[in-house]
């Protein structure tokens, strides 16, 4: 068979990604916090694109001249006509307050210097190199405490081992041991453990509690503590369960992470990119644009591309890629805002009970219902609920809170798992601590209540509220 070179025409449709439309999927899925910071970057880089900057509209005193109309009475000009008086003495007055700066000088003295002051929580590694330093400590001891602290992590345990710490200081077993022994010493009690059961043993000896039940409970029986297996640490140590309880209560008055209060971790607050509020029979829903820059396209450069024979072409296509770019991002901008609030107002129309009774009420719902309500793609929908917060009267949920499994009832509709896993809560928070529901019981208790699940999807709703089980809920 030969081969041949032939020329075949075909018509196909693709689709093509255009860079506008690349912008405005990429704006879309952005928090309203990464939106600033890529509208900040944007300022920078372009200079066609300006803030607009919020003036109170005033007139010049000429044009308001100009807009008087002609009937308007004529104002007469003030003038000052005070005459100065001569009996007082200007010698005297210019040598007692012409002086040299005393005045000044005890103003300055009075005044703070709020540079000295640091708002800086202290860290732990600052509070123990403070009481390392207090011992006047020899260069070689200031050397391995230094390197001692600076390997504690949050919690105030030492992450490494003794023998790599030696290695690394470059001095004897001793000496190290010595400097780490000192440091166990410092506040707070029970820095510089190497495990959970050695810093709960020397908060005990700090509390004179040595050769009791409460050390032989954390030496030899800590894993029946974790479990609260009572009976068996009282069986193994031949003492009543009471004294057993006693002791546990002391444990559990001790601070297994010591570093804890000295974390310089700041909380990071949620700003929502929507506010639902409840106004009369209905709700209002406002966009969160607090911190996002109004943008314009400069004027100055609008008309200097509109002159076409004074510029270059480099610099003329330069511009008006420039201006294109700022025009782009100005309507991305604002087609982002438009498909956020639809589908907000979308999601207010399916989820109507939940924000007047709460998540109780909460209904299953799946993307592509609010996709074919607002008539877009799924996908659109999922950029849109991707970091996106909305403060409504139940409270602050991600927009993806609201899309929910559903859970056949054994009579009637659907519920939404959301709704579910409140339930469980609910059971769980009202249940008597002595006696606690286990997961069979729980999803009886929910059987009664129309709702048909099995054992292990209590078991897994409860772990991801990070609610523990039954027999670590007990207690005596």
């Amino acid at each position: 068979m030969a081969l041949e070179l032939r020329q075949q025409l075909k018509l196909t449709q693709q689709l093509i990604m255009t860079p506008q439309l690349q912008l405005s999927i990429k704006l879309l899925q952005l928090s309203r916090l990464e939106l600033v910071e890529a509208i900040r970057q944007e300022l920078e880089e372009n200079p066609a694109l300006e803030e607009v900057q919020d003036f109170a509209d005033e007139e010049s005193p000429a044009e308001q001249s100009e807009a008087a109309p002609d009937d308007t009475p004529a104002i007469k000009e003030v003038k000052i006509e005070e005459k100065i008086n001569e009996a007082v003495d200007w010698d005297n007055y210019i040598d007692e307050y012409n002086s040299t700066g005393k005045i000044f000088e005890t103003e300055k003295k009075n005044t703070l210097n709020f540079e000295s002051f640091v708002a800086r929580k202290e860290s732990l590694n600052d509070h123990l190199l403070w009481q390392l330093l207090m011992t006047f400590p020899t260069e070689e001891e200031e050397k391995i405490g230094s390197l001692i602290i600076g390997n504690l992590n949050n919690d105030g345990y030492l992450d490494i081992p003794i023998e790599e710490l030696i290695n690394t200081s470059g001095s004897s077993s001793d000496k190290v041991n010595q400097v780490l022994s000192l440091i166990k010493t410092f506040d707070p009690t029970g820095v510089g453990s190497s495990d959970l059961k050695e810093c709960l043993l020397m908060q005990a000896k700090h509390f004179k509690l040595n050769n009791t039940i409460v050390t032989d409970i954390i030496k030899n029986h800590i894993n029946h503590l974790e479990n609260k297996n009572y009976k068996a640490i009282a069986s193994a140590l031949k003492i009543n369960i009471q004294e057993v309880i006693l002791a546990v209560n002391i444990i559990k008055e001790l601070e297994p992470k010591p570093g804890r209060t000295f974390s310089v971790e700041e909380p990071q607050y949620i700003n929502p990119d929507i506010f639902v509020y409840k106004f009369e029979d209905g709700f209002l829903i406002l966009l969160n644009d607090d911190g996002v820059p109004r943008l314009h396209v400069n004027s100055f450069y609008k008309q200097f591309a509109g002159r076409g024979g004074k510029l270059p072409d480099k610099a003329k296509a330069y511009l008006r890629e420039k201006i294109r770019s700022a025009s782009w991002l100005i309507k991305s901008i604002y087609q982002r805002q438009k498909t956020i609030y639809r589908v907000m107002e979308s999601i207010l129309k399916f989820q109507r009970e939940f924000f007047e009774k709460g998540i109780a009420y909460l209904k299953p719902m799946v993307l592509r219902d609010v996709a074919e309500d607002i008539d877009m793609h799924e996908s659109t929908v999922s950029r849109v609920t991707t970091n996106k917060y909305a403060y409504t009267p139940q409270g602050l949920f991600e927009l993806k809170y609201f899309f929910n499994s559903s859970i056949n009832r054994i009579n009637g509709d659907s519920i939404a798992s959301a709704s579910v896993q409140e339930k469980i809560r609910q059971i769980i928070l009202n249940e008597d601590a002595s006696k606690p529901h286990s997961d069979d019981k729980i999803a009886q208790l929910l059987k009664e209540s129309n709702i048909n699940i099995a054992r292990r999807t209590v078991t897994k709703y409860r772990e991801m509220m990070k609610l523990l089980s039954s027999n670590k809920r007990k207690q005596f």
